[in-house]
């Protein structure tokens, strides 16, 4: 497996990924449920890159995130075989949550586009500060910080 690309100098890291059998329905089209996985894939690779390994977190801090809320908004299907990008940008930074954007793409043009609102999370379940460390990390990816426009139906 290659390793994760970097964060684009536009504050979007995208992933690289194809679309299995297993991620479609009888058709050949990719499941509804499935877009979620794939952006749940492209955070990760985000946070990762940025230093920030789940399991590590959780391990040293008790932290964890949650989706809050997500709005999708679904335009083309996504079929087998097809390349697919996953393009994740943080859109805002609050004291316990991130709001990030994503989009999943073929060939630059936009089949899902999602917000999220992720919220930091104790062990007992309870929101919790961001780490100041992450929070530092974060910061410069922040479209609310750093007046980014709109790319790629971001």
């Amino acid at each position: 497996m290659t390793a994760a690309p970097a964060i684009a100098a536009d504050g979007v890291h995208r992933l690289v990924i194809r679309v299995y059998y297993e991620d479609t329905d009888a058709a050949g089209i990719v499941y509804h449920a499935n877009y979620l996985k794939f952006a749940e894939r492209g955070r990760t690779e985000f946070l990762r890159r940025l230093g920030f390994e789940h399991r590590k977190m959780r391990q040293a801090t008790g932290l964890a995130f949650a989706v809050r809320h997500c709005r999708a908004d679904y335009r083309k299907p996504a079929r087998l075989d097809d390349e697919l990008t996953v393009e994740t940008r943080l859109a805002a930074l609050g004291g316990a949550s991130l709001e990030v954007e994503q989009a999943i793409c073929r060939g630059g043009e936009t089949l899902v586009r999602l917000d999220l609102r992720l919220a930091c999370l104790s062990a007992d379940g309870r929101a919790a500060r961001l780490p100041a460390e992450l929070r530092a990390a974060l910061a410069p990816f922040s479209r609310q910080a750093s007046g980014v426009s709109d790319s790629h139906g971001l």
